[in-house]
């Protein structure tokens, strides 16, 4: 009995679900769906775990043409009140508990705000315990889900952004785009086959959830993992799964780097076809250590977003791979890196812009309907051309540098340099675990630098001159910072990516509370630091 899904939690107990238990759990839900009047069009939300009901709920949404839309237990429910308000679903789908780093995390209060919020009824709220005790798993049955068709601009899901400063975007997707763009991504670029085991470690929050859905059409079994992403548990699982494709967040890489007297077994993940990397640039520094522990094994950096869910920049088996590089432009993507005259430039910082649509490109904003803020994100700066918000680097022989937001760089006296190279910089030192930097306007005439690390240990003022002399020598005199703190942790989104422009308007801002919206971060703790830092500067 083939496996589409194989599960595991923190307790790292294997659960094995056929393709015949999916679709007989699907076709309960979609059963359960038509009874509360969900037809094509209309919207059903989970606030679900990175479980199989997830999964099922998903697909029976989709068999009725109904839009999906989900976001994570862990985010806080004012974020998620303000993401699915609009959308005015018919059905909500909840856990009625997580786990996280073995604690347990009771939702009922949430899921009765929730529920009130979206004005549904009780039936219209389908409870999920997050166990397989109401799935049949010994099934033998196939029982077609009977999927209705649906044109190519058919919605099928609506992705949110970050939404730490401010409203989210309602990002809604078409169908037939999502189908060929993750068969490409997925079956082209990363050669994933049929019956190949499928890992990339996500919530249901973060895109990569719905890119991992793209392992099922091409035949392989994909592998959810429920809980913290901790290094060597992470690692164990590969090699106990013999899982073929493992995908991270770049900061996952970097951590298990920077843990001492952590080493990969090689005999022990022979099976391992390729790592994938995306949330941040991967630093060479990170592919020299993987390369080193895994040397039969590609690295595969992928750069993309939310917005497309999938990449504009990823990995071909066809290509070497140089450390610090992405192999290429992904098929289908017509990127090119501009600068300020709109010209294509070669081993130079410019903007990444797309040029012509890729099938993925994303049908509105829910809501938008005179597309304004369509438009201002993605086409106000060049008219009529996407503008991503990146700055890269191409290089005709190695590939291509991520080199930062465009909206965070770094300008001093006419001299630009992208957040990405200093982090590279840092990153060759071993005491700096993590770091974020930022320039702040708290002076109108003049800005400062703020860089912020993470050590194992109190900073001296020894270090500390290490620091600036590494970013003086490796980076650029000019884009020494002004001022060097030591924090616990570095903010970020709740899908890793560090955030450096929420930090921005926190120090420039005097009502902070407007800055930055807690709900959407993966550890809103961290800000207690940079609290007392402002009140300090």
């Amino acid at each position: 009995m083939e496996n589409a899904l194989v599960f595991c939690d923190e307790q790292e107990e294997r659960i094995e679900i056929s393709w015949n238990a999916l679709f007989k759990k699907a076709a309960e839900i979609k059963k359960s769906l038509a009874e509360n009047g969900v037809t094509k069009g209309d919207c059903v939300v989970g606030y679900l775990r990175n479980h199989p009901d997830t999964i099922a709920a998903f697909l029976a949404t989709n068999a009725l043409g109904a839009v999906w839309s989900c976001c994570s237990p862990d985010f806080g429910i004012e974020s998620v009140k303000e993401r699915f308000g609009p959308l005015k679903p018919k059905v909500l789908f909840a856990h009625t508990h997580y786990s996280y780093k073995q604690k347990s995390f009771l939702l009922k209060d949430k899921i009765q705000a929730l529920k009130t919020a979206l004005n549904l009824e009780e039936k219209a709220v389908i409870y999920c315990q997050g166990t397989t005790e109401d799935w049949d798993l010994e099934t033998e049955e196939r029982i077609p889900l009977n999927p209705i068709s649906v044109e190519f601009n058919h919605p099928i899901w609506v992705l949110f952004s970050s939404g730490t400063t401010g409203q989210p975007k309602a990002i809604t997707h078409r169908t037939g785009g999502m189908l060929l763009e993750q068969l490409k991504a997925l079956a082209l670029h990363q050669e994933v086959k049929e019956n190949d085991r499928f890992f990339w470690h996500t919530t249901t929050g973060w895109m990569m959830w719905n890119y991992a859905l793209g392992s099922l059409l091409c035949g392989a079994e994909l592998y959810l993992y429920d809980g913290a992403a901790d290094v060597e548990k992470q690692w164990r699982m590969i090699g106990k799964h013999q899982i073929h494709h493992f995908g991270h967040g770049a900061p996952f890489f970097t951590a298990s780097e920077k843990q001492k007297e952590f080493t990969l077994n090689k005999k022990a993940f022979t099976h391992l076809k390729t790592i994938g990397s995306t949330g941040a640039p991967l630093p060479k520094r990170s592919f020299i250590w993987l390369k080193k522990q895994l040397p039969h094994t590609p690295v595969i950096s992928l750069s993309g977003g939310t917005d497309l869910c999938s990449a504009f920049l990823g990995g071909c088996a066809l290509k070497p791979i140089y450390a610090g590089y992405l192999q290429c432009v992904m098929l289908g993507a017509k990127i090119a890196s501009w600068n300020e005259e709109r010209v294509h430039c070669w081993e130079e910082t410019g903007e990444l812009v797309l040029t012509v649509p890729m099938p993925s490109k994303p049908l509105y904003f829910w809501n938008d309907t005179s597309m304004q803020r369509y438009h201002e994100a993605y086409f106000k700066k060049y008219e009529g051309v996407w503008a991503h918000g990146d700055w890269i680097a191409m290089h005709p022989k190695k590939g291509i540098q991520v080199l930062g937001r465009s909206d965070a760089t770094l300008n001093r006296n006419g001299i630009r340099i992208g957040t990405s190279e200093i982090y590279n910089a840092l990153h060759q030192m071993e005491e700096v675990m993590d770091a974020l930097i930022v320039e702040v306007n708290l002076k109108k005439e003049t800005t400062s630098l703020f860089l912020f690390v993470v050590l194992p240990q109190r900073i001296t003022p020894v270090l500390e001159k290490r620091i600036r002399t590494g970013i003086r020598e490796k980076c650029s005199p000019r884009h020494v910072p002004d001022r060097v703190f030591q924090v616990g942790e570095i903010p970020r989104t709740i899908s890793g990516k560090k955030m450096e422009i929420p930090i921005k308007k926190y120090f420039e801002s005097k009502n902070e509370k407007e800055t930055i919206a807690l709900g959407a971060m993966k550890n809103p703790l961290a800000l207690s630091d940079f609290t007392f830092i402002k009140q300090q500067v």
